[in-house]
């Protein structure tokens, strides 16, 4: 069998799936520019490359459940002028602290966008790689109560734990009993210097005691997020409620308009 034969049962056997469905068109552009081998080698391993990177975002950004369409292309900064846009890139683009376990906390009330901007850090992370997850705080604390109920915790937190970033949204409404607040406790423990969370809260540190009834746990688990960690704090009003008035304003207007 010659080389050119054997070419595409080689591709098939090494997985390398878009340089067999390309190889042939590729060798002819090559031909006819005249090509150096290692030109149409590279262009053929550059074609291979994006593939798979596509295919590992698709792959990451389905498993993450982030919420679709809430990417730093789509936040209107202008309406949060407390926070500073390069911040959030550079959290969203630089895996450093991923890699080194750090925490990230978007703290502000209702309204002014953290679920946005933590769910737009995830994206640009898995645009560079890291694969994240993002759960509703409350929705996470009763998974991980069954599995307490079903002496089960050990394996959840372990692959949990494989996530190199956890996004918990809405910390705050996790007001539940001391048993459930202690399985947060746990996997906040068990993330400490090993993997990363990104968490938002509507409560700052000081009423914490309302999320942990007990206070010696709230502070454990405030030590063990802030010894590493980039806090940002939103003070601004909810943009949903001036974007609401700002609705209701124009209807009413022009509804004054259309008066006979």
């Amino acid at each position: 069998m010659s080389s050119a034969q054997a070419l595409p049962l080689l591709l098939k056997q090494l997985g390398l799936s878009m340089m067999l469905e390309r190889w042939e068109i590729i060798a002819q552009q090559a031909q006819e520019q005249q090509w150096c081998p290692t030109r149409y080698l590279a262009t053929l391993c550059e074609l291979e490359s994006a593939q798979r990177y596509q295919k590992r975002v698709a792959r990451y950004t389905q498993a993450s459940q982030l919420p679709p369409g809430k990417t730093l292309a789509t936040f209107d900064f202008t309406q949060v002028k407390s926070i500073q846009p390069a911040q959030i890139e550079t959290l969203a683009e630089n895996t450093t602290w991923v890699k080194q376990a750090h925490n990230v906390m978007i703290f502000g009330p209702s309204g002014v966008g953290k679920t946005h901007l933590a769910a737009a850090i995830g994206h640009g992370l898995i645009a560079q790689g890291i694969r994240v997850l993002f759960l509703s705080t409350t929705a996470l604390v009763q998974k991980l109560q069954e599995a307490r109920q079903q002496f089960k915790l050990p394996e959840a937190l372990a692959k949990l734990a494989r996530l190199p970033l956890l996004i918990l949204d809405d910390l705050g409404y996790a007001k539940k009993n001391e048993m459930e607040t202690s399985v947060l406790f746990e996997l906040i423990a068990d993330r400490y210097e090993n993997t990363s969370l990104l968490l938002t809260a509507n409560q700052p540190f000081s009423e914490w005691d309302r999320i942990f009834p007990d206070s010696m746990m709230a502070v454990a688990a405030i030590d063990r997020l802030v010894h590493h960690a980039s806090i940002i704090t939103i003070n601004e009003p909810s943009f949903r409620q001036n974007q609401a008035t700002q609705l209701n304003k124009k209807k009413f207007s022009d509804q004054e308009g259309h008066v006979p």
